[in-house]
């Protein structure tokens, strides 16, 4: 009985998010534009990545952006959603992705597929 109960209460996992007019996904390609604060000037940083996964509901609710930095190594970063320090925030590509976290791409980092190179190709095929 204890386990219908929590089975009840779970709600499911977060697969996209809302910030201001912007949905964006797991597994999208996107820019953080994050404002960085130095002595009195506040400057625009832009972190381009893959979103790895989105969790959370509500005020909670965080996402994680993965890039490659240009020695290639793996860098990751964690931001709430609702974070006054993220200024804006552009998805670049989409992607079609069957998971809800996209952790496996940490050992793997050229396996996701966007939709919008599917759908070049399958553009490419109907042409000839």
């Amino acid at each position: 009985m204890k386990n219908s109960l929590l089975f009840g209460r779970m709600s499911p996992m977060a697969k996209e998010a809302k910030f201001n007019r912007t949905t964006f996904h797991v597994g999208d390609k996107v820019k953080v534009f994050q404002k960085i604060q130095e002595g009195d000037k506040i400057r625009n940083q832009p972190f381009e990545g893959i979103v790895l996964g989105i969790k959370g509901c509500g005020e909670n609710k965080t996402f994680i952006v993965r890039k490659i930095a240009a020695s290639g190594v793996g860098v990751e970063r964690i931001w709430p959603l609702n974070s006054p320090w993220i200024e804006k925030i552009d998805v670049l590509r989409k992607a079609k992705v069957r998971r809800a976290k996209l952790y496996h791409l940490r050992s793997h980092p050229k396996k996701i597929k966007f939709a919008s190179e599917k759908q070049d190709k399958a553009k490419k095929a109907k042409k000839k």
